[in-house]
């Protein structure tokens, strides 16, 4: 699907003059100037009335990217459809990680997007191919991977890149030796874009991607509530979260993909990485009775259908059949879930819950919720809660009957599990 002719004035972010203008404009706002205010001077310094819309979008852009790229943002060219779909750099690196320990020299980036994946793969010192259909996103993928590329000039050989306009599907593989896909899940283009609802409107189609898998060591990034029944046999599933936030489900073929594993929760939390991996997905966890601790599974786990193998290890189980919440007596220190301590079953009806909350001073309430239908948003609001403590409400099942447990969080810790 080809993208739409660029908006007027984005040439200009790929002069010397226009980035200088860039410069000037996130100057001038970190200084404190709206972007009103940044405009104005643009096009008091002569800068035409487009080049400057496009100038303040990419400060925006970049502003954004903070969040996914960090300080190397700042260097980097972006199209709104390019950053909401680019892996967090933290993320990437992971992707590149096991290229390199494969033994890859070269590997496609098959719809590279902004780059992302490439600027990590050249980082970690593997030769890039990167592959774009759209003219104009290509631009971006060349500065982008040039910024890369720049900044490890002190690698050899194996990290030259080249940025090829090509559909990934007719590219010619020879001197490749592994393969990444992103398959666009939206429109193309710099901004109004919508994501795409059907599996059949993933491009490069899945059926190409899973094809490349049987032949090469082929990594496909792909969004974490993907339809299970569609992950191949022969495939491992991981899923990622990073500090809470589950980010992707990605799949991993032939040499990329770890003997023995067919299902990972790779936990990312304050610059450490923690996993759970398994052979298939693990058997449900036994029900247990309320304890002292309830736990909650991190989003990668419970996707992964990990709980069992957690609660394994946590000596916990099933609060409720289909609730993923865990209970124990025994506090375990782990990454892979929250923790809460119960204080106490509080009433369910909403008048006498209010009550309760008045009678402990709770002004400040976190409201968790698996199993039960009720807006935290809104409940919170209608409890009307003035006080000076804190505490979390949890709204469950608890062996099939509605509960509400007032709990306080465990502090994070180093885990022992």
């Amino acid at each position: 699907m080809g993208a739409p002719d660029p908006p007027p004035g984005w040439d200009a972010l790929f002069t010397p003059e226009g980035r200088t203008h860039l410069a000037d404009a996130e100057r001038a706002i970190a200084d404190g100037a709206s972007s009103a205010q940044a405009g104005a001077a643009l096009r008091r310094a002569g800068v035409a009335s487009d080049a400057v819309a496009a100038i303040l979008t990419q400060a925006e852009l970049r502003r954004r990217a903070v969040t996914k790229f960090g300080d190397a943002a700042g260097a980097l060219l972006f199209t709104q459809a390019g950053l909401e779909q680019a892996s967090r750099h933290v993320v990437a690196e992971t992707h590149a990680a096991r290229f390199r320990a494969s033994g890859c020299r070269r590997v496609a980036d098959l719809g590279a997007g902004i780059g992302a994946e490439s600027l990590a793969l050249v980082a970690a010192g593997v030769g890039v191919t990167a592959v774009e259909i759209d003219p104009f996103t290509a631009r971006f993928t060349e500065h982008n991977v040039s910024v890369a590329v720049a900044s490890v000039c002190g690698h050899d050989s194996e990290t030259t890149s080249d940025v090829r306009i090509a559909d990934a599907t007719t590219l010619d593989l020879a001197g490749i030796d592994g393969a990444f896909l992103d398959p666009a899940r939206r429109t193309a283009g710099s901004r109004d874009t919508r994501r795409l609802a059907s599996v059949d409107d993933y491009t490069p189609s899945l059926d190409f991607a899973f094809a490349l898998g049987e032949r090469m060591p082929t990594g496909v990034k792909l969004g974490p509530g993907f339809d299970r029944e569609l992950i191949p046999a022969n495939a491992e599933a991981q899923w990622v979260s990073v500090d809470g936030d589950v980010v992707e489900m990605g799949l991993w073929f032939g040499a990329v993909a770890r003997p023995g594993v067919r299902r990972a929760a790779l936990i990312l939390r304050g610059g450490r990485r923690h996993e759970l991996t398994e052979a298939a997905d693990a058997a449900d966890p036994e029900s247990a009775e309320l304890g002292e601790y309830l736990y909650e599974p991190d989003g990668a786990v419970i996707r992964a259908r990990l709980i069992g193998l957690l609660a394994e290890r946590l000596d916990a189980g099933t609060i409720s059949p289909g609730i993923a919440y865990l209970a124990s007596d025994r506090l375990v220190r782990t990454p892979f879930a929250q923790t809460f301590r119960i204080v106490e079953e509080l009433p369910m009806r909403e008048k006498d819950l209010r009550r309760a909350l008045a009678e402990r001073d709770i002004g400040r309430l976190e409201i968790k919720k698996r199993g039960a239908d009720v807006d935290p948003a809104g409940l919170r609001t209608r409890l009307n809660r003035r006080g000076d403590r804190r505490a979390t409400l949890v709204l469950t099942r608890v062996g099939g009957r509605h509960t509400a447990l007032l709990a306080e969080r465990v502090p994070a810790a180093d885990p022992s599990v």
